[in-house]
C-alpha cells in the first residue's frame, strides 16, 4: 500500500456502486485519486479512474467469475445491501435467504476471490449496520449484519501477519434510496438525536480514512456512524 495522504495510485473494489452508500464511497475515493472498480447490477459511469463490472451480488456463486480479470487491489469495500423488515409472526424465509446472500455470501465470495491479489497492508471494509446489535422488527436484517462483524473479525485475525486490516463501518439511518423501499415499510426510519439522517458522504469519508495510511492500526472493529441513534 502506498503510504500517502491521498489515494493516488491505489485501487479499490467497491460493490453496490450504483447508488446510496456504495456510490458515495466510490465517488469519494475517486476524488481522492483512487482507481475504483465498481460492482453492481445496474450500470454506472463515474468518470475517469472508474471501471464498472456487472454483477448480481444476490448470486454469490457468480462473484469469483466477475472479478476474474481484476488485477492487484489495495482495498475491498463491500457496500451492496438491502433491508427487508418484519416482526415475528410475519417473517419471510426468502427475505432472510436474500439478505444473507448479499450481505454475507457475496462478502465472503468477494474477499475469498481477491485475497491473493490484495496487497500487503491492504484494507477490507464491510458496510454493516447499527442494527447488528439487535432491533425490534428487524431480526433477519440484524442477523445478516451481525454476521458481517464475525467475518471481519475473523479475517482481521487471519490477515494480521500481512498487515491487512478488516473492519465494519456500521451506519445508522442513512439518507439513501433504501429508506423509501416498500420492503422496510413496517419499520420506518427514526431521525437520530443529532437531528438529521446520516449523510452517505460522511460514511464514505470514514471509509476513506480507514482505507488510508492512518487506518493501519484499526482492525477487527465495528465503527458506528449513527447521528446519536446508539445513545
Amino acid at each position: 500500500m502506498v503510504d500517502d495522504e491521498t489515494g493516488a495510485g491505489r485501487h479499490a473494489v467497491v460493490t453496490g456502486c450504483s447508488s446510496g452508500i456504495g456510490r458515495a464511497i466510490a465517488e469519494f475515493l475517486l476524488a481522492e485519486g483512487w482507481h475504483v472498480t465498481g460492482l453492481s447490477r445496474r450500470p454506472v459511469d463515474l468518470g475517469v479512474g472508474f471501471a464498472w463490472i456487472g454483477c448480481d451480488l444476490a448470486v454469490p456463486a457468480g462473484v469469483r467469475a466477475a472479478v476474474a480479470d481484476v488485477g492487484r487491489v489495495d482495498a475491498i469495500v463491500h457496500a451492496a445491501g438491502f433491508q427487508v423488515a418484519a416482526p415475528l409472526g410475519r417473517l419471510d424465509p426468502a427475505a432472510l435467504e436474500g439478505m444473507s446472500a448479499v450481505h454475507v455470501g457475496a462478502a465472503a465470495a468477494l474477499v475469498d476471490a481477491l485475497v491473493d491479489r490484495l496487497s500487503d497492508e491492504g484494507r477490507i471494509v464491510l458496510i454493516g449496520s447499527r442494527t447488528a446489535v439487535g432491533v425490534a422488527g428487524k431480526s433477519q436484517y440484524a442477523a445478516t449484519k451481525a454476521a458481517q462483524v464475525a467475518l471481519a473479525r475473523s479475517w482481521a485475525a487471519e490477515l494480521a501477519p500481512r498487515g491487512v486490516t478488516a473492519n465494519v463501518v456500521a451506519p445508522g439511518p442513512t439518507d439513501t434510496p433504501m429508506l423509501a423501499d416498500p420492503a422496510r415499510a413496517s419499520s420506518a426510519p427514526v431521525v437520530p438525536p443529532l437531528g438529521a439522517l446520516v449523510d452517505p458522504v460522511d460514511v464514505a469519508a470514514l471509509v476513506a480514512f480507514v482505507l488510508g495510511p492512518h487506518g493501519r492500526s484499526i482492525t477487527g472493529q465495528a465503527l458506528v456512524v449513527c447521528g446519536g441513534a446508539s445513545l
